[in-house]
């Protein structure tokens, strides 16, 4: 199967391993048709793994060059993978206006307890070791009270912000594989997933089937997880597979294996953001 699109590229501008040209390279050679660039961001201010500030600029206008060298070959769009630390930074068109994203991904990677400094943050997927000091340390202890905290801010994150897509809706899974800490089939886990799939069909924004963890080695399938997925299908949530490479050579990991879980159940049409609207296409 040859694979479309993936929106969700990091690269050497925050914490990926290569530059932009170098992922344009590798997207033309597995055959894609639009590359998304989505560096981290948490605009306007620094944070963890967020491009600099002072290097904004410099990231569009590589972006903005490689379209035009490339544009024969490949569709590129500029975008950011905008983190929602409120109220530091929000994923929403007119906080990045200044640099003219062509997409938005919406995601929740830290948790804030209103204390006065954000490097007090707690973040999600970090390290086994850092969730969990966080959780002993923001909730004493209570891992069932820092998910429902989760998805609380992702329903929050839906309901203030405009952005495009959002970007892996059930990371606090991410580890839960390798060392576990909560029970996935458990009610209270199960409403937070209806309600927030709820949330995401009311905002209108496109769902990933994200691919990172697996490239990882911390999960054997994507987010979100089945369950999730079929939820979100119920809804009517338009969903687009992404890579969330942090490597050229993972642009396309586990495409194959989420393609089958979205047709499986009853996908069968993919979606990307163009122009602030659903691009859709048959898979």
């Amino acid at each position: 199967m040859s694979f479309f699109a993936n929106f969700h590229t990091h690269t050497t501008f925050c914490d990926g391993k290569n530059t932009p040209e170098e992922n344009v390279s590798a997207a033309i050679e597995k055959g894609f048709k639009v590359l998304g660039f989505s560096s981290h961001a948490t605009w306007p201010f620094p944070f963890g793994d967020s491009i600099k500030k002072e290097e904004f600029k410099g990231y569009t206008q590589e972006i903005n060059r490689l379209k035009q060298k490339y544009a024969d070959r490949l569709k590129i769009f500029c975008g950011f993978e905008a983190d929602y630390i409120p109220p530091f930074c929000r994923p929403d068109f007119s906080a990045y206006e200044d640099f003219s994203p062509d997409f938005l991904i919406g995601s929740v990677h830290y948790l804030f307890n209103g204390e006065d400094c954000p490097q007090d943050t707690m973040p999600v997927d970090w390290s086994p070791e850092k969730l969990f000091g966080g959780i002993k340390r923001h909730y004493g202890g209570d891992a069932k009270k820092m998910i429902c905290h989760y998805f609380e801010t992702e329903r929050k994150m839906l309901e203030e912000c405009s952005f495009s897509v959002i970007g892996h809706p059930d990371l606090v899974r991410k580890f839960n594989k390798t060392a576990p800490f909560f029970d996935e089939t458990s009610g209270w886990y199960k409403n937070e997933l209806k309600e927030t799939a709820k949330a995401i069909s009311r905002a209108g924004v496109i769902c990933e089937i994200n691919t990172g963890a697996m490239s990882r080695g911390f999960l054997d399938l994507p987010y979100p997880s089945e369950y999730f997925l079929t939820l979100l299908f119920e809804k009517k949530v338009p969903v687009m597979i992404n890579a969330d490479a942090h490597a050229a050579e993972n642009l396309d990991f586990g495409f194959e294996q989420a393609a089958a879980l979205a047709k499986k159940i009853g996908y069968t049409e993919l979606a990307y953001p163009e122009n602030k609207d659903i691009v859709t296409y048959k898979f």
